[in-house]
């Protein structure tokens, strides 16, 4: 016969584990918002570009410095939100960072000039890389480890759907409204995660063992800067077209504006379909795929330079360039968080590093083209050349992995050869 005790606990073990799904899931769209939300401000500039241009009255390429600013700004705040963060606890961190997030999204609505709106862009950026750092680490934290990758991936995945859902809908509202309110947007998007980490997340504890001091030690590595340097210059070349897409369909591809959050859209799309396939093309090959990944980017830009004149038949080549670069981000990410080893916050925070490099550079050397009279599409070659530029690193990066591979291995043969003797 069964006792009370025994029944009770039968009969409530099914709730309960059903209460634990949906207190995971709760938590996972709670942290994925917040993706959602710097997934949105860190693109939507590039779809409001020629908006922001004239509200603050500086030219197109000026307008894109705006860009390279909010990028410049996660490489600074990825390893120092690493260094000081290591030990807080995460939910708190998460807190402070996406209170920041807001703040500086609303400073950027409210800037009265070019050189606020700089300093606004630059400051909104520093939480970017310590956020999903520190988001990964608490979804891994909430399941069994050989559910790890797909827990990180799914707080990811707010990024590509930020460019499918948030950016051409903020952009919309943007050129409708005005360039401000996009930036409204997200600060209520920011809020609106404070809210939703507090309520869903739970009270995680920082790793007692970290130290800035111990995280740092990363950069002593050599692959380390390798995928850093790789994922910097490999990556810019999708940055190129991203920065300056709606001047690409409206004044080279003679198309309304209307088109801008079309073309928006068609990245983003790119950008999920890349970010399912990499996962797989991961477990078959990384090193196929991080080598194979630039050299398709490369094919893919100048392909759409060819096609961008014609407006909307260009369509398919942004989807493509959108789909390897995504391909390219994840395996520099993996590539960086193995580098580092036991650094993994720190790993975690300078991908995204990494990749605003590419951010910046690309916008940066976009900018320099146009303002040069090479034209709109000029970038698109620039950003062909900067991801050959990152295939050629990729390619130094595994020779020297190897070489120091079959270094430590003659010396550990000859080691056991002498303690033979």
């Amino acid at each position: 016969m069964t006792s009370p005790a025994t029944s009770t606990t039968t009969e409530t073990r099914p709730s309960t584990q059903e209460s634990t799904a949906r207190h995971f899931w709760l938590a996972i769209i709670a942290l994925g918002i917040g993706g959602f939300a710097i997934g949105t401000t860190e693109f939507v500039t590039m779809g409001v570009l020629p908006q922001v241009a004239d509200g603050i009255g500086v030219t197109i390429p000026e307008a894109g410095h705006v860009i390279s600013a909010y990028a410049l700004g996660v490489v600074v705040g990825a390893p120092v939100i690493a260094y000081f963060g290591a030990k807080l606890p995460r939910r708190a961190l998460l807190v402070g960072l996406m209170i920041t997030y807001a703040v500086f999204n609303a400073l950027s609505a409210l800037a009265p000039n070019y050189q606020t709106l700089m300093v606004a862009r630059f400051l909104d950026g520093l939480p970017h890389g310590g956020y999903f750092g520190v988001a990964s680490l608490v979804a891994a934290s909430m399941v069994a480890p050989e559910r790890r990758g797909r827990a990180i991936a799914l707080v990811l995945m707010g990024l590509p759907i930020a460019n499918v859902l948030g950016v051409p809908a903020a952009t919309w509202l943007g050129q409708t409204l005005g360039w401000r309110a996009s930036f409204w947007v997200v600060t209520a998007l920011a809020a609106l995660t404070v809210v939703m980490v507090l309520a869903f997340v739970p009270d995680c504890p920082g790793n007692p063992e970290a130290t800035g001091r111990r995280e740092l030690q990363a950069l002593r590595m050599p692959q380390v800067w390798f995928a850093i340097v790789a994922g910097a210059v490999g990556f810019g070349g999708m940055f190129a077209l991203f920065s300056y897409v709606a001047p690409m369909a409206t004044r080279v591809g003679h198309l309304p504006d209307r088109a801008v959050p079309i073309f928006l859209l068609t990245l983003g799309l790119g950008m999920v379909f890349g970010n399912w396939v990499a996962g797989r093309l991961m477990d078959w090959s990384m090193k196929t795929s991080l080598l194979g990944a630039p050299v398709a980017l490369a094919v893919a830009l100048l392909a759409s330079w060819l096609l961008v004149p014609h407006g909307y038949v260009a369509l398919p080549a942004l989807f493509l360039v959108t789909t390897v670069g995504s391909v390219l981000a994840l395996g520099m990410m993996l590539r960086l968080i193995d580098a580092a080893q036991h650094a993994e916050t720190l790993g975690a925070a300078l991908s995204h590093g990494s990749l605003n490099i590419g951010n910046a550079l690309g916008a940066w050397l976009g900018g320099v083209t146009i303002a040069a009279g090479l034209g709109y599409r000029s970038p698109l070659v620039i950003g062909a050349v900067l991801s050959l530029a990152g295939f050629a690193v990729l390619v130094l990066a595994f020779w020297a992995d190897r070489s120091a591979r079959s270094a430590a291995a003659r010396s550990a043969a000859a080691h056991s050869a002498a303690v033979s003797s």
